[in-house]
C-alpha cells in the first residue's frame, strides 16, 4: 500500500484515540481544546477522503491510467517528473512516424497530454528469438541485424537475443520550449566490429537528441536543433516489427536545423543537414572529404492530410527533396567514405486510412547514377542509380474481444542493372501482432528476401580481400527464409 496513505491513517487513528481520551479522561491530551482537535479532525477526514477516492481509482486497473506524477514543486508551479506509456511507446516506435516525432511532442503539448514545466522519463526494450535458413552458405539478407559472415554462418541461423533497449528524457520548460534525448542500445544493427557480442558492438549512443521550439496553440511554426532523423520520405512501415527497405535505404539521421509548419492538414518542414557522411542515407562532400566540416546538405517535405468524409478516413500524400544522399561514393564503396559528388534524391509517398485498413505506399530514387555500382573489373554492368519502393497494407479485426493487427509488406532495393550480382534484394513480410497492454505488444513475422547487396563493397573491391577482385560478395540468386517471434515493450 501507498506509504503516504499508511502514514495518514495512522494519524487518522491516533487522533481518534485523543478524542476517545478526552471524552473519558478530562483535558484533552498535549494541552488542546476540544475545537483545535475537532479542526484537525475534519482536516484529516478531508485528507483522507481525497485518499480513499485516489485508491479506488487505481483500484479499477483501467488503462486510462496510463500515468503515474511524483509532484517534485509546491505551491501549484505544476513541475513534476512523469512516465506516460503511451507517449513513450509512440516516441520510441521504430515503425510509425519515425522522422516525425517532433511534430507528436507538439500534438502531445497541445492536446494537454504534456504539461509545462514537466520531465517524462521512458524508456522500451524489443526482444526476439527467430529461426533463418538461406539457400547460400552464410548470406542472408535479412536486414534488421547486419547481415555479414560475423554473425551469421552456415546456411542455418537461429538465435534469442535483445534487439534494441532505449531510454528517453522529455523536458518541457514552460509552453515553448522541449528538450529531447534519447539512448539506444542495439547489438543488432551496429556498425561496431567483430560479433554481437564484441564490446564494441555492445555500446551505448545518443541515437537522438534536440531542443524543440514550438508552441501549436499560439503558432502553426517549430524549430528544432540537434541530432535527429530527416524528414525525407514515410519510412514507416506496416509491420510490426521489421523495417521496410526504403528505410534501409533513404532513411536519414543526421546533426541540423530543422523548421517546419503545421495547420490544417498541411505539413511543410525543411533541415539544414550537415555536410559529410552522415549517421545515415546523406553524404556530401566537403571539400572532397567526408569530414562534416559544413551545413552544406539540406532536405525539404511537403504533405497534406485529406479528410475522406467519415470519421477516421484520411489519405496523406507527400513528397521529399533530399541535396545530398549517401550514393555518391566511387568504387570501391566503404559506409560513410568520401564522395565524387552529391547525388541528390526524390521521394513520394501516400497513406491511406479507413478505420481498420491501413495502406501504405512509397517509391524513392536519387538523381543521378551511383558511380559505386560501376566496378571497372566487371565493366558488363554500368553504374546505376538506387531506387527503393514499398506497397503494404495492415488490417485490425477484433477476435474474442481483442485487436490483432495483420500486415503485409513487400519492398524493394535497386542498384544495378538486369543480370549485375547487386541488382536488387526484395523483402516480403507478413505479420501479426496485438497489444496485451497499451504500450507492451506481441508479434509474429514471416519474411521471404530475394537477393543479397549490402551496401559496404556492394559491387565488390580493388584487392583481393573477403572475396577476389573482379568478384564481389553480392549474389541476386541468394534467397533467405526468416520467421521472428519477439516483444516490444515501453514505458
Amino acid at each position: 500500500m501507498n506509504t503516504q496513505l499508511i502514514r495518514h491513517r495512522r494519524l487518522f487513528q491516533f487522533a481518534v484515540c485523543i478524542l476517545v481520551s478526552s471524552l473519558f479522561m478530562g483535558p484533552p491530551a498535549f494541552g488542546l481544546t476540544l475545537e483545535e482537535l475537532a479542526a484537525r479532525m475534519e482536516a484529516l477526514e478531508a485528507e483522507n477522503r481525497v485518499l480513499r477516492e485516489k485508491v479506488a481509482e487505481l483500484e479499477t486497473g483501467e488503462d486510462s491510467v496510463i500515468e503515474t506524477r511524483f509532484i517534485t514543486a509546491a505551491e501549484g508551479r505544476g513541475e513534476f517528473l512523469s512516465f506516460n506509456r503511451r507517449f513513450s511507446y509512440e516516441m520510441l516506435d521504430p515503425t510509425t512516424r519515425i522522422n516525425r516525432k517532433q511534430q507528436l511532442i507538439l500534438e502531445k503539448k497541445q492536446s494537454g497530454e504534456l504539461a509545462p514545466d514537466s520531465l517524462v522519463l521512458g524508456g522500451a526494450v524489443t526482444a526476439i528469438a527467430n529461426v533463418q535458413r538461406s539457400n547460400t552458405d552464410s548470406k542472408f539478407g535479412w536486414l534488421m541485424r547486419h547481415p555479414t559472415s560475423n554473425n551469421q554462418v552456415t546456411k542455418e541461423v537461429s538465435e534469442a537475443v535483445i534487439h534494441s533497449a532505449q531510454l528517453s528524457l522529455t523536458a518541457n520548460f514552460g509552453s515553448w520550449v522541449t528538450a529531447y534525448s534519447e539512448i539506444l542500445y542495439d547489438p543488432e544493427q551496429s556498425f561496431g566490429a567483430g560479433t554481437t557480442t564484441a564490446l564494441s558492438r555492445n555500446q551505448l549512443q545518443l541515437r537522438r537528441g534536440y531542443v524543440l521550439f514550438g508552441n501549436l496553440d499560439e503558432s502553426p511554426l517549430y524549430l528544432s536543433l540537434g541530432k535527429m532523423a530527416t524528414p525525407f520520405g514515410l519510412t514507416d512501415t506496416v509491420n510490426p516489427f521489421t523495417a521496410n527497405t526504403v528505410w534501409h535505404v533513404f532513411g536519414g539521421l543526421a546533426y541540423g536545423v530543422q523548421t517546419g509548419y503545421i495547420k490544417d492538414g498541411l505539413n511543410l518542414t525543411l533541415m539544414g543537414v550537415q555536410g559529410g557522411a552522415q549517421f545515415r542515407a546523406h553524404n556530401t562532400p566537403v571539400d572532397d572529404t567526408a569530414t562534416p566540416s559544413k551545413l552544406n546538405n539540406y532536405v525539404v517535405d511537403g504533405n497534406y492530410t485529406f479528410e475522406l468524409g467519415e470519421e477516421d478516413h484520411t489519405l496523406l500524400l507527400g513528397a521529399s527533396y533530399q541535396k545530398g544522399s549517401a550514393y555518391c561514393q566511387g568504387f570501391p564503396i566503404t559506409h560513410f567514405g568520401a564522395g565524387e559528388d552529391y547525388n541528390p534524391a526524390i521521394d513520394v509517398y501516400s497513406k491511406l486510412t479507413l478505420n481498420n485498413l491501413l495502406v501504405h505506399a512509397e517509391y524513392g530514387e536519387t538523381r543521378d547514377d551511383w558511380p559505386g555500382t560501376f566496378n571497372p573489373l566487371i565493366p558488363a554492368f554500368p553504374a546505376h542509380e538506387v531506387i527503393a519502393f514499398n506497397v503494404g497494407s495492415k488490417y485490425t479485426a477484433n477476435i474474442d474481444g481483442r485487436d490483432f493487427d495483420f500486415s503485409a509488406d513487400f519492398s524493394r532495393f535497386n542498384a544495378g542493372p538486369d543480370g549485375a550480382p547487386w541488382e536488387n534484394q526484395d523483402q516480403l513480410v507478413l505479420g501479426v501482432a496485438t497489444f496485451v497492454t497499451p504500450s507492451v505488444k506481441l508479434f509474429a513475422e514471416y519474411i521471404r528476401t530475394s537477393g543479397y547487396a549490402p551496401l559496404n563493397f556492394i559491387s565488390g573491391d580493388v584487392v583481393p580481400g573477403a572475396f577476389p577482385a573482379g568478384e564481389t560478395h553480392s549474389d541476386n540468386s541468394a534467397r533467405s527464409d526468416v520467421l521472428v517471434l519477439g516483444v516490444n515493450a515501453a514505458f
